[in-house]
């Protein structure tokens, strides 16, 4: 079955960084796009970053364009996102979806990701 694994959070001060990793298995990781999505406490869930299939394209969400960067290896099935000028509003609990298919869609919606890992935690304090 699909299984999507995110590792990497942890505590960041701010303006510091962070890179959070995804393994994904279980499927054919170079058919699908992937995007990172996250959760903040008291607040709904909100989709943070997508990549096409080859990963030569890529979205970002307004709040994060500029300081974040999403990556792909299509070898190892790894999804990556690297968190730099990290702000205490990036504070959530961070989420690697999969899309239904090639497309990326800047929503996290369950209608266009079909599975979610479990989520890796980021804090962004002094």
């Amino acid at each position: 079955q699909v299984q999507l694994v995110e590792s990497g959070g942890g505590l960041a001060q701010p303006g510091g960084s962070l890179r959070l990793s995804c393994a994904a298995s279980g499927l054919l990781f170079s058919s699908y796009a992937m995007s990172w999505a996250r959760q903040a406490p008291g607040k709904g869930l909100e989709w943070v970053s997508g990549i096409n299939t080859d990963g030569s394209a890529t979205y970002y969400a307004d709040s994060v364009k500029g300081r974040f960067t999403i990556s792909r290896d299509n070898v190892k099935n790894l999804l990556y996102l690297q968190m730099n000028s990290l702000k205490p509003e990036d504070t959530a609990l961070y989420y690697c979806t999969k899309a239904v298919g090639r497309t990326v869609v800047p929503a996290a919606d369950s209608r266009e990701y079909d599975y979610w890992g479990q989520g890796t935690q980021v804090t962004v304090s002094s």
